[in-house]
């Protein structure tokens, strides 16, 4: 059994969902030596995100376990990916120092996160996005006695609600654009898959109501009403807190970084064996486009069998993530945001938050790079992390790949980069 290294594994796995725990689970007993890097502070991704307000299920749980007992399995928790200096190797950094992590085979496991649409009042204190209020939730931040909204799209919004509720905020509304006749048929179609039918009617809540969009949030110095359209009825509903999300977007720019191609779907292109585009390199999970955890799970333990080379493992997995893999189209075909959302933004709404862009000042442009060039939109804290999702929406613009550093590093760290560099210049 070999013992990873802090320079070299065999096996690197970015991203600690359930995608990149199964995968090092389903590769951990070949022996490889294996690295599981991830920036949050314990295993789990965001859909099993610890901290003072979560409960964890045992599924979650009994992973966690599973992984500390194999002592080729390195957990580095904390860890964020720098920049990709040279192939098969990647800058990384946690809260003490950075360096080089060089390695045989790489699995993307890097998730998804929340499409944000702008609309008049999305940047009120008070207003965040839903999957966000439950992180939040899950971090320990009091709601209890809050009135909220949450609005947007997908079985994410009663998730958040249910987590709200539980935590003793009042949730007055949860807002689903799609229709009744499109939740409907997503309704009927969950006679295949048992256990999500069983979930949705434990989440179902009274205020649930479709065919509903925000339109706008209002208040002086934080949120105090949020304005939703029902129908062909507008209503104003005084509340403490607005949630909402508009579904998810692949977390792409690592792989892009690496070389890997996109789908269609703008998110990571995959073989039957969860290969990319690029020799040595897999992805699974959200990255490759959004599912649900089953899904996530089946495809990340078909990529670690793949990896360590266990084809015939890896093949008998297929049918279970064929089933999944049915259940992601009818989600994405029930929950497709309606196109008319692209009008939710007044002129003067800002789309990029971070260099304060409004919309009106983005009409005007072809792309992404030139919208960059004449406006900076994109060129702030979040490197068009919130932006770059909506603008995709809102004009069709594909996202470039990632420039370095990939996230925001230390003087130190950015110096390890330029001297590897160096080493690989013909000069």
């Amino acid at each position: 059994m070999a013992i990873p290294s802090p320079e070299h594994c065999d096996l690197l796995i970015v991203g600690a969902g359930p995608a990149g725990m199964a995968a090092a689970l389903a590769a951990a007993p070949t022996g490889a030596a294996i690295t599981l890097i991830d920036d949050n502070p314990a295993p789990g991704g965001q859909i099993w995100r610890d901290g003072p307000g979560a409960h964890l299920p045992r599924a979650a749980l009994q992973r966690r376990e599973a992984l500390a007992r194999h002592r080729n399995v390195r957990l580095l928790s904390g860890t964020r990916i720098v920049a990709v200096p040279q192939p098969k190797q990647l800058l990384l950094e946690d809260a003490d120092r950075g360096w080089s992590l060089s390695y045989d085979k790489l699995i993307v496991c890097t998730g998804a996160r929340e499409l944000l649409l702008p609309f008049p009042g999305w940047t009120l204190p008070g207003v965040t996005g839903a999957g966000g209020l439950q992180a939040l939730i899950k971090g320990g931040l009091p709601v209890r006695g809050e009135r909220i909204v949450v609005a947007g799209s997908g079985p994410l919004l009663l998730a958040v609600a249910a987590a709200a509720q539980a935590a003793g905020a009042q949730v007055l509304r949860v807002a689903e654009q799609a229709s009744t006749g499109a939740v409907a048929a997503f309704a009927a179609s969950l006679v295949r898959w048992p256990g999500k039918a069983l979930q949705a009617l434990t989440l179902m809540h009274p205020g649930y109501r479709l065919s509903s969009h925000v339109v706008a949030a209002a208040g002086q110095g934080r949120v105090e009403s949020v304005r939703l359209q029902q129908g062909a009825r507008t209503l104003d509903i005084a509340c403490d807190r607005l949630a909402c999300g508009f579904g998810l977007i692949p977390n792409t720019q690592l792989g892009q970084a690496l070389g890997c191609a996109l789908n269609a779907q703008h998110a990571i292109a995959v073989d039957a064996w969860q290969a990319s585009s690029l020799p040595d390199h897999y992805a699974a999970g959200e990255c490759t486009g959004f599912g649900g955890s089953e899904r996530a799970l089946v495809q990340g333990a078909i990529a670690g069998h793949a990896a360590m080379g266990q084809l015939d493992q890896a093949r008998q997995l297929w049918p279970q993530r064929q089933r999944w893999e049915a259940f992601a189209t009818a989600l994405h075909t029930r929950f497709a945001l309606h196109p008319g959302l692209k009008q939710l933004a007044a002129p003067d709404t800002l789309v990029c938050r971070c260099e304060d862009v409004s919309h009106e000042q983005l009409c005007g442009f072809e792309s992404w790079t030139a919208a960059k060039l004449h406006s900076r939109c994109g060129m702030g804290a979040c490197q068009g992390r919130v932006c770059g999702g909506a603008t995709q929406f809102l004009f069709g613009w594909p996202q470039p790949a990632p420039r370095t550093p990939i996230s925001p590093a230390r003087i130190a760290t950015l110096a390890l980069n330029a001297d590897a560099s160096k080493l690989k210049s013909p000069t």
